[in-house]
This record gives C-alpha cells, structure tokens and sequence, in this order.
C-alpha cells in the first residue's frame, strides 16, 4: 500500500461527510494490517491560524476537499474502500498537516 493512496470511505455512515481517505502511513509500515488515514470532507476550509495549517485544502479530480487531519484514524486494510487514486503530489502540504497535529511549531 503506497502513502498517500486515496481510497473511496467504505463505512456508510460517515462515507456521507467523509467521502475519500488519504493514507498518510509510511510504506515501511506496509506489513500491519492497519493503515492511518485523514478523511477528506467537501465543507468549507476553517479559517484563521492555527486550522488552516491542520485542515488544509487539497484538490482531486478537479474538486476541493479539506483535509480532516484531527479526524486521523486507523482503519483496518481490510476495511478500506476502493482504491481511487493518490494525493502524492500535494505530499507536503498532507505531511505539514499531519506534523503540525502531532508536534505544533
């Protein structure tokens, strides 16, 4: 499983609110059979410092999405919905989220 793979949200209930997840879990990790990801959300970005930096905007197939990034889970593999795609190339605003979460400055 590549990072930053997204994936269709399988479960029904939050599928609505969160339509697509983006593994944001390293590849070296790719023997667990648990993967982390950040639900994407078609809402409107929160503004002002610091949720712009943790709820960024990412685009894919022409749409915007914020990154949901206090919403970081573990999904089982097994759980994952289909494979749609990949956000490898807005890497590092994903990776600046993910680190602001967890470290701040």
């Amino acid at each position: 499983m590549l990072q930053f793979a997204l994936y269709r949200n399988a479960n029904l209930r939050s599928g609505r609110v969160f339509p697509l997840l983006v593994d944001v879990q390293t590849e070296l990790l790719g023997g667990l059979q648990t993967r982390v990801v950040v639900p994407l959300a078609r809402a409107a970005a929160p503004d002002g410092f610091p949720l712009t930096y943790v709820t960024p905007t990412v685009t894919f197939e022409g749409k915007s999405y914020v990154l949901m990034t206090p919403q970081l889970a573990g999904i089982a593999r097994a759980e994952l919905g289909p494979h749609v795609g990949s956000l490898a190339d807005q890497q590092r605003v994903i990776s600046a989220a993910v680190e602001f979460l967890t470290r701040g400055f």
